[in-house]
């Protein structure tokens, strides 16, 4: 892999990064909103427990959703790490290259295809 090619991915990286971010500092901050309105005097409201148990659901899903995003950010802060130590395109399993259309679909991929197939497999 080319060192172009390698800051074209890094570029996608670290856009990838910003938009993850985003994405988890909003749900988080519609969840406190949420949050703030749930435990506040709702007098005027009818509170039926299939709305708050709705509510609660919600909440969680948006959680598991931010959960997820933030386990992607991690995985690009180490392929970030792993461009600064010319480590970036190798496979971690097999040290074969990458292939750079791999790459442009997951950019923060750590294994090659084959090696990635034979990890899913494992943990089954």
């Amino acid at each position: 892999m080319n060192k172009s090619e390698t800051a074209k991915l890094k570029k996608l990286l670290l856009e990838k990064r910003e938009e993850m971010s985003g994405d988890i500092n909003s749900i988080a901050r519609e969840n406190m909103k949420s949050l703030k309105e749930a435990s506040g005097d709702l007098s005027g409201y009818s509170l039926h427990m299939a709305d708050m148990a709705s509510d609660s659901y919600d909440r969680e899903f948006s959680l598991n959703i931010a959960s997820s995003e933030q386990k992607v950010i991690y995985e690009i802060d180490e392929a970030l790490k792993r461009i600064k130590d010319g480590k970036y395109g190798k496979c971690e399993s097999c040290s074969k290259q990458i292939p750079a259309r791999r790459l442009k679909a997951v950019p923060y991929a750590k294994h090659c295809i084959q090696c990635q197939s034979k990890e899913e497999n494992n943990k089954e």
